[in-house]
């Protein structure tokens, strides 16, 4: 009896010592997954009594400030509208001369003679008759409802960068709406009438540059004929004291 547990005894003793000679992993530890299902496998190496790593699901905080993403600005429909739209009978203000209101050569019939100034205020058009049915056409800003006028005078005298000495009408009229006009103010780009002037008559009226050409095709003015300043000093060297100017 005692024979046979020893035998038993030392053949357990070779295959536990063979097992271990032959297994050159037995000390690994084993594969150990993360409790958090969104952690990767992990493989731990080292011995028996390393701890297993548990990793935490990162925190992702939402970006705000530079790299965050914009919201979309909506401006008001409002804001998009033209000024009409917002406030009907304001004037849109144009930056660029409509092409029809540069000066070009048109067919043009007329009884008046070549040389005389031919104003149509409703279209906003000034013509200079030529010979053989022409005419040389400039764009012009005419007077304001309530400063509309017609009729047929000379030009008594031209000035180029003329000084403006405003009427006294205007500057009573101006300074009830809140707006102070200078009693006289010397010629030069900011004067209101521009590069040149051709007087009208003894009337207050003039053809005269302008320094805001965006406002040639309007009614804006106190009743005088604006044009762009290199329209008018076109115009200007091209006719004389005494040339017949009619208004309609």
């Amino acid at each position: 009896m005692m024979k046979s547990i020893l035998l038993a005894a030392a053949l357990l003793g070779v295959c536990a010592t063979s097992a271990l000679g032959g297994d050159r992993y037995a000390t690994r530890p084993p594969v150990v997954l993360s409790p958090d299902l969104a952690a990767p496998w992990i493989m731990q190496l080292g011995g028996r009594n390393v701890r297993p790593v548990v990793y935490q699901r990162p925190v992702v905080y939402q970006q705000r400030g530079l790299f965050a993403p914009r919201a979309t600005r909506r401006v008001p429909s409002a804001l998009t509208q033209p000024v009409s739209a917002i406030n009907p009978g304001v004037p849109v203000i144009r930056h660029q001369i409509e092409p029809q209101y540069l000066p070009q050569i048109v067919n043009y019939e007329t009884k008046e003679r070549a040389g005389t100034i031919v104003i149509d205020t409703n279209n906003r058009f000034l013509y200079l008759v030529m010979d053989g049915g022409k005419a040389r056409r400039y764009g012009v800003g005419v007077g304001k409802p309530g400063f509309e006028w017609a009729g047929a005078h000379k030009i008594t005298r031209k000035s180029e960068w003329p000084d403006w000495t405003p009427p006294s009408e205007m500057i009573s009229r101006e300074a009830a709406k809140g707006h102070y006009l200078p009693a006289r103010m010397d010629g030069g780009p900011e004067n209101p009438l521009g590069a040149r002037a051709m007087y009208l008559g003894s009337t207050l009226y003039r053809i005269h540059g302008t320094n805001a050409p965006w406002t040639i095709g309007s009614a804006v003015s106190s009743g005088c004929i604006r044009l762009r300043n290199e329209d008018v000093a076109d115009l200007y060297a091209r006719v004389n004291v005494g040339t017949r100017v009619i208004v309609m």
